[in-house]
C-alpha cells in the first residue's frame, strides 16, 4: 500500500498547464498565486512539495526573440512528428462499473475518456484528428483566466498530425499509458503521444473524470472539475488523484489487452511491455500506478510533485525517471523535496533530468500555445522544449521497453546541453 507523504498533504495542489497572461484581471504568470487566500489564491505551483513553505514565487517568463510572431486568429499547427510511422489516432469512451466515482458518487460507474495514437501505414488515409472539442478549450482558458486571450474555438481547432481510423502498421507495440497534470485534459499531451506513436508505440492518452476543467463525454455532456473544489476547499488530499488515477489505468489495461479488448486494433500492443509517463500530478500518477500494477513496466514523471511514499520493496527494480525543470525546484535539494524522497526509494534503473530554461508546463503543449497567442514564455523556445521532452521520453520507453542501447541517457550530451543529469 502507498502511503500519502506528509510533505505532499501539506501542500497545496496547483493548475499544472502554465500559460501565463498578460492582462491584468487574467491568470497570474506562470499560472502560480498566492498560496494563501481563496479558490483563486489556491493554485500554488503544484511542484512545492515542502512541508513548510511552498515555493510561491511568482515566475514571469519572457517572449523568445527567436520565437515566430503571435498568429492568435489562426490555428496552431503542431510540431511534426519525427519518427518513421504515420499516426493513427482513435478516441474510446469507457466506463469502470466497478467502481463508484469518488469526485462525484451519483454518477455511478468512473468514466474515462481515452485517446489512442497509434503507428499507421504510411499510406493509410483518414480524416484529421480533432485536437479537443470547443467546449474542452472554452473551459480551459475560462479556468485559467485567459479567455480574453486565447479564442477556444481557434485552441479547439488546432491542428493535429494523426489521422481517424487510420490503417495501422504491421507488427506489435509496446503500450504508454500518458496522464495530463490536474485540471488539464489529455489533449495538452497531443504533441507527445504523436510522436512516440510515430516512433513506434501505442499510446493511451487518459481523461480523468472530474479531474480537469473539462471533459466532452458521450451524451453531448461536458464534465468538470468537481476535484479541484475538493482539493482546494474541502481539504481532500492529492493522494486521492493519485490513488484514483492508478485504479483509472490499470482499468484501462484490462480494456485494452485483456481478453476482451474494447480496441479493435488492440492485437497491436504487446501487453509484455507496458509503460506509463505523466505531466504534474500525472506524472506521480506514473509511480502509483507501478507500485500497485506490475503490468506496468517503466514510468516517467515530468515536473510533478510525488504525493505518496513507495512501498518497502519499491518498484520492485522497475524502471523510472524524472524529468523536471532546471531551477531551485526539482535539482536535488530543491523546495520540492519529494523528489530527493522518492530518489532512494527508486530501485531500478533510474535517471533524474533536469531542463535548463524551463517551467513547469514546458513539458506539455503549454508553450506551442503560449508562443501561438502570444503570452509571455520560459526562456527556452516552445519547439526546442517539445524536442527535448519527445527525445528523452521516447529513449527512455526504447531503453526499457524495446531493450534498444540509449547513449542519451548515458550522460550530459553536447546536442543537449540544456539537459542535466544528477545523482545525489
Amino acid at each position: 500500500m502507498i502511503r500519502p507523504t506528509r510533505a505532499a498533504t501539506a501542500a497545496v495542489l496547483a493548475l499544472v498547464l502554465a500559460l501565463p497572461a498578460t492582462a491584468a484581471g487574467t491568470a497570474s504568470a506562470a499560472g502560480v498565486r498566492d498560496a494563501a487566500g481563496d479558490r483563486s489564491a489556491a493554485a500554488v505551483r503544484e511542484t512545492a512539495g515542502a512541508p513548510a513553505a511552498p515555493d510561491t514565487a511568482v515566475r514571469t517568463p519572457q517572449r523568445s526573440a527567436s520565437a515566430p510572431a503571435p498568429s492568435p486568429s489562426q490555428p496552431l499547427r503542431l510540431p511534426r512528428p519525427t519518427g518513421k510511422y504515420a499516426v493513427g489516432s482513435t478516441v474510446l469512451p469507457l466506463a469502470d462499473r466497478s467502481r463508484t466515482d469518488p469526485w462525484v458518487p451519483a454518477a455511478g460507474a468512473r468514466e474515462l475518456m481515452v485517446t489512442v495514437h497509434y503507428p499507421a501505414a504510411r499510406s493509410a488515409s483518414g480524416r484529421p484528428a480533432p485536437y479537443a472539442t470547443t467546449d474542452e478549450t472554452r473551459l480551459l482558458v475560462k479556468g485559467l483566466g485567459i479567455d480574453a486571450l486565447v479564442p477556444a474555438e481557434v485552441l479547439s481547432a488546432t491542428r493535429t498530425h494523426s489521422r481517424v481510423g487510420a490503417r495501422p502498421a504491421k507488427g506489435r507495440y509496446p503500450l504508454v499509458v500518458l496522464s495530463p497534470g490536474f485540471s488539464v485534459s489529455r489533449y495538452t499531451l497531443t504533441g507527445l503521444a504523436e510522436d512516440l506513436a510515430s516512433r513506434g508505440h501505442v499510446v493511451a492518452s487518459v481523461d480523468h473524470a472530474y479531474e480537469s476543467f473539462g471533459i466532452s463525454v458521450p451524451g453531448g455532456r461536458t464534465l468538470t472539475c468537481v476535484a479541484c473544489t475538493a482539493l482546494d476547499e474541502q481539504g481532500v488530499p492529492a493522494s486521492v488523484v493519485t490513488t484514483t488515477r492508478a485504479a483509472d489505468v490499470s482499468f484501462v489495461l484490462d480494456r485494452l489487452t485483456g481478453s476482451r479488448p474494447v480496441w479493435r486494433h488492440a492485437a497491436m500492443i504487446d501487453k509484455r511491455r507496458i509503460g506509463m509517463a505523466g505531466h504534474s500530478i500525472g506524472g506521480a500518477s506514473a509511480a502509483t500506478a507501478m507500485a500497485g500494477d506490475p503490468r506496468v513496466g517503466a514510468g516517467v514523471n515530468m515536473d510533478g510533485a510525488f504525493w505518496e511514499e513507495l512501498p518497502a520493496g519499491g518498484l520492485g527494480g522497475r524502471p523510472f525517471m524524472m524529468l523536471g525543470t532546471d531551477d531551485e525546484v526539482h535539482r536535488p535539494g530543491g523546495t520540492d523535496r519529494t523528489w530527493d524522497t522518492m530518489w532512494p526509494a527508486l530501485d531500478g534503473w533510474k535517471r533524474w533530468l533536469t531542463v535548463a530554461g524551463t517551467e513547469h508546463g514546458s513539458f506539455s503543449d503549454s508553450p506551442l500555445i503560449s508562443e501561438h497567442f502570444g503570452l509571455p514564455q520560459a526562456p527556452l523556445s516552445a519547439r526546442r522544449t517539445l524536442s527535448i521532452t519527445r527525445d528523452y521520453v521516447a529513449a527512455f520507453f526504447d531503453r526499457n521497453l524495446k531493450g534498444v542501447p540509449q547513449p542519451l541517457l548515458e550522460g550530459p550530451s553536447a546536442a543537449h546541453p540544456e539537459v542535466k543529469f544528477h545523482n545525489p
